[in-house]
């Protein structure tokens, strides 16, 4: 089964999103361990909360595409049901 040109990009989004989190965490530490360890874990961790929760709106919205597409066959599906039963 193909995948709609909505679906390839939200996972592309994910992948290149998780590629940033663990970068930029990696990063973020680098920048921040001359100003202290403690510093620089909290900000790390501050870094990568924020961004997991920007992951799960990117996740929310594959999910709520899925659901759509689930609603939309249970219709058709409610449609053809109610127009048998006129018949």
């Amino acid at each position: 089964m193909q995948k709609d040109i909505y679906g390839r990009i939200i996972n592309f989004l994910l992948g290149a999103s998780w590629a940033i989190v663990l970068l930029g965490a990696l990063i973020t530490f680098k920048l921040f361990i001359t100003l202290g360890l403690a510093l620089a874990i909290f900000l790390t961790l501050l870094y990568t909360i924020i961004s997991l929760f920007l992951i799960l709106g990117l996740d929310a919205f594959l999910v709520n595409k899925k659901r759509l597409q689930e609603a939309q066959k249970q219709t058709k599906l409610l449609e053809e049901i109610k127009n048998g039963m006129l018949n």
